[in-house]
């Protein structure tokens, strides 16, 4: 009899824990936007090109004679079509990252837009 009502108090112990559970859509699936708008160098690109690039392009390693650190060294690679053509992994350039997954979409549209609204610096 003991054994019976322990077991009913931990069912309805159960019961009254995961009936105040609730999904909150947002909270378990947050939105996946891209935001693009007014991207600049500084603040969007700058980021990006540190964490995914800089390992093997920075002024101090400058793997390949490839230097993705500041703005200007950037420009160089955005002018010349190499940079859009590495992270795309497009046909006669080397894609980049290499050995390494792919920037993500987002990532990529990011740089795109920014190159597409002029390269902003700041």
């Amino acid at each position: 009899m003991m054994v019976c009502k322990i077991i009913s108090a931990c069912v309805v112990g159960m019961m009254m824990m995961t009936s105040c559970y609730y999904d909150v859509e947002e909270v378990l699936y947050p939105p996946t936007t891209c935001t693009t708008d007014n991207m600049s160098f500084t603040s969007d690109i700058h980021p990006i090109l540190s964490y995914n690039c800089f390992v093997c392009h920075s002024e101090a390693v400058n793997n390949g004679n490839v230097t993705l650190e500041g703005y200007n060294n950037v420009m160089i690679y955005v002018n010349s079509g190499q940079l859009m053509g590495a992270i795309k992994h497009q046909s006669g350039f080397t894609a980049m990252p290499q050995n390494s997954s792919p920037l993500s979409d987002c990532d990529i549209l990011k740089i795109e837009q920014w190159i597409a609204q002029g390269t902003r610096n700041n």
